[in-house]
């Protein structure tokens, strides 16, 4: 399950060693620790990180599959995290050390900044191969974050890339060596710290209205 530790000014919050999938229980674990940084006072930032060979696979299908009368309260906290995530009023990074796959790469997409290892993983948007459609909020979250042809080329042709490659494209900032990938998110983190606060959760606010009100929308989150 993921934990929360802090370097510093710095959180860090390793989503797990596994596949890291959005099971209920993870999605509340991670809501828990996202409240208590929110609710710490001074200067802070937040790290997204996991070990292993997975940041995030994503949607846990099979708990998906076995519930299906609860797949749209599912989607809804699922967007949930996303624009949670997307309006933290604190600097938050992605620190990619492994695979970043579907609703796990969007909310790698959630974070203000990404850094990737080089060498090895991938980051995909794999919805068009295994065909589950973007909901609206996962369309508009994806198309806010990245370049308009990049997000084309990633949303329609599942395409996998390289730590190099994503950063050529903008999806991840900076492509880092294996050792190199958390310590350079909390390098990164650390030099933001002094930005959290009610102005940083306004300019995101507004800087993403849109995209938030399409996340929180509860009535059709499916479209």
């Amino acid at each position: 399950m993921p934990a929360l530790d802090r370097h510093g000014n710095v959180f860090v919050l390793d989503l797990g060693d596994g596949e890291n999938r959005f099971h209920p229980e993870w999605l509340t674990a991670v809501g828990a620790a996202l409240d208590e940084v929110e609710k710490a006072e001074g200067p802070r930032a937040l790290v997204s990180a996991a070990t292993g060979k997975f940041w995030s696979n994503g949607l846990d299908l099979d708990w998906l599959f076995a519930h299906a009368d609860q797949h749209q309260d599912y989607v809804v906290s699922v967007h949930e995290l996303f624009a949670r995530m997307l309006s933290l009023p604190v600097v938050t990074v992605a620190a990619l050390q492994g695979h970043t796959f579907a609703a796990g790469a969007m909310l790698s997409l959630a974070h203000d900044f990404r850094v990737m290892r080089a060498d090895r993983g991938y980051w995909c948007l794999p919805e068009a191969d295994i065909n589950i459609p973007f909901t609206p909020g996962m369309a508009a979250l994806v198309q806010s974050r990245l370049a308009p042809q990049t997000a084309h080329e990633a949303m329609l042709t599942a395409r996998r890339y390289g730590g190099t490659d994503a950063a050529a494209v903008g999806i991840v900032d900076q492509a880092a060596g294996e050792d190199a990938v958390r310590s350079t998110a909390i390098e990164i983190a650390q030099a933001q710290v002094n930005k959290a606060g009610d102005t940083l959760g306004t300019i995101k606010a507004r800087m993403y209205a849109p995209v938030l009100a399409t996340l929180r929308d509860t009535t059709d989150p499916l479209g």
